[in-house]
């Protein structure tokens, strides 16, 4: 009996410090993400849809698989409409996870505005593109401050971080500088250069095809 009863209590003992651990476990996963949320970090992909975002030409081009949005197809910029900041953005940053397939070419754009048809003619492009044809390699600005030699690889998830303050950007991948770049006062160019506007994601060609997932913002001062 009394072998019965210590077994008992060892259970109890058990389940005891068993309900302890996880709620100390359940707490320090509600406190950090209450941390995450009071960073100021915004999410702009529901990781199902693509509410949110417009596609111009070639809708087909850019969809949903598995969870990310996928560019892949005739050319096609798919542009960020959503609500937060009413899809306008002057300082910030902006994170999100890329993959490349063989060959990909694309870019995310940001200060850019929504158009019809053609390449987006407003804004920045940070250049997306491991493998593919065109020697002007991913965390690069596009056409302003290239990068020739990849960071990252293909088929594999890498992050892709993009700070604008002022008249300073700087583009990370895997939290390493890849670019940093300050616009002169005395730019001439009309619309290549840093205002304010909108995200856009672009797919290239058919034979390009590149994965991204969770995207999201933060507005800075």
């Amino acid at each position: 009996m009394i072998i019965q009863t210590m077994k008992c209590l060892l259970v109890f003992c058990f389940l005891l410090v068993w309900c302890i651990a996880v709620r100390g476990v359940e707490k320090e996963s509600s406190k950090n993400a209450g941390n995450d949320a009071s960073s100021g970090w915004v999410s702009l992909f529901d990781g199902k849809s693509l509410d949110g975002w417009k596609a111009n030409e070639n809708t087909d081009s850019c969809r949903i698989e598995d969870g990310t949005i996928v560019v892949n197809g005739n050319r096609s910029h798919l542009f960020y409409v959503g609500d937060v900041n009413d899809g306008d953005f002057k300082n910030f940053e902006f994170k999100c996870d890329v993959k490349t397939l063989p060959k990909a070419n694309s870019g995310i754009y940001f200060h850019t505005e929504y158009l019809d048809s053609g390449w987006p003619d407003k804004g920045y492009e940070a250049q997306v593109n491991n493998t593919g044809g065109d020697p002007k390699k991913t965390g690069g600005l596009y056409g302003v401050q290239d990068i020739f030699t990849a960071p990252a690889k293909d088929n594999e998830w890498f992050d892709y971080h993009i700070i604008v303050r002022g008249k300073h950007i700087v583009i990370k991948i895997n939290g390493e500088t890849i670019a940093d770049y300050t616009e002169p006062d005395n730019l001439d160019r009309k619309d290549r250069k840093l205002s304010s506007g909108t995200f856009a994601l672009q797919a290239h060609d058919p034979g390009s095809k590149v994965h991204y997932r969770n995207l999201r913002v933060k507005v800075l001062p």
